[in-house]
């Protein structure tokens, strides 16, 4: 008997304001949930897509470099490894259609816990698309370009300064290699 009578009560006066902090909660955080980018919708003008890229971040290493300032490793989609270890790039072979490598670059720092001097990625600052496809982009040997800058403070990507529009911004920079079909990447000896 005294359930039946407490239990109305208490709900009368514990739904409102349970309410009111449940659509608050949904409000901040759901919010928050709709506020992140979707990198998949990203898209430079007149070139390469990001939702072409999916799955990216499982592709097998090419190469990893090092700049005074950045790592970068090249990681190569199924189509261009397999052209890697035949050979390419080497002079008067090409890459086929649908070949695609993507780059990603960070700041580093030294890894504090390793017992010799060892740099490691610190901060994602780029992440760059190459694609081979020669009827969409016949203007560049078939290759496209994208470069996307990262911001680590708003988890946040846009094209890089030097590849606002157009998929033909890294062309000019690769024509020195024309002789490798436009990539400067070879693949090391493992």
């Amino acid at each position: 008997m005294f359930c039946n009578s407490i239990i109305p009560a208490l709900e009368k006066h514990l739904s409102i304001p349970l309410l009111a902090r449940t659509t608050v909660l949904v409000a901040l955080f759901g919010g928050v949930a709709f506020a992140a980018q979707d990198k998949y919708t990203l898209k430079i003008p007149n070139g390469l897509a990001w939702a072409d890229f999916r799955g990216y971040e499982n592709w097998e290493d090419v190469a990893v470099s090092q700049t005074d300032t950045q790592i970068k490793v090249i990681v190569a989609n199924p189509v261009m490894m397999k052209a890697f270890r035949n050979g390419l790039p080497s002079s008067g072979k090409l890459f086929l259609d649908g070949s695609k490598v993507a780059k990603l670059e960070w700041s580093f720092k030294k890894n504090p816990v390793s017992p010799y001097s060892v740099n490691v990625p610190d901060t994602l600052k780029t992440v760059a698309f190459i694609e081979k496809d020669t009827k969409r982009f016949p203007d560049t040997h078939g290759w496209a370009y994208a470069s996307w800058d990262y911001d680590a403070a708003t988890d946040t990507f846009k094209p890089a300064e030097l590849d606002p529009s157009g998929a033909k911004c890294g062309y000019a920079c690769h024509t020195t290699v024309s002789a490798q079909d436009y990539i400067f990447t070879a693949y090391p000896k493992r």
